[in-house]
């Protein structure tokens, strides 16, 4: 089975959860999106890394979704989540996808 990479996973996660929320008005399909895209990478990054980069990339996915909340005051909400999901996407490659 051919690995995906799972920073595009980790930022997909992100703009996709941030749009669908935006796009239907509804906050916890947002989250779903959200929790089901990280779920899927931090499957991967248990095979590909160990428990405690594991947990690391699962604790930087999450951080990222909560700076994202003080960025948009100051840069405006989109660019606040594509900042966000870079910074994911950047770390994930280098920890877990090269």
């Amino acid at each position: 089975m051919a690995q995906f990479p799972t920073s595009l996973v980790a930022a997909g996660g992100l703009v996709g959860g941030y749009a669908a929320a935006r796009w239907t008005g509804k906050r916890p399909l947002g989250g779903v999106v959200l929790a089901a895209a990280g779920t899927l990478a931090a499957r991967d990054w248990h095979r590909r890394t160990s428990p405690t980069t594991t947990a690391l990339l699962g604790a930087a996915y999450v951080a990222a979704f909560a700076a994202s909340h003080p960025l948009a005051q100051k840069i405006g909400a989109w660019p606040a989540v594509f900042t966000s999901a870079a910074a994911v996407a950047a770390t994930t490659y280098a920890t877990a996808d090269r």
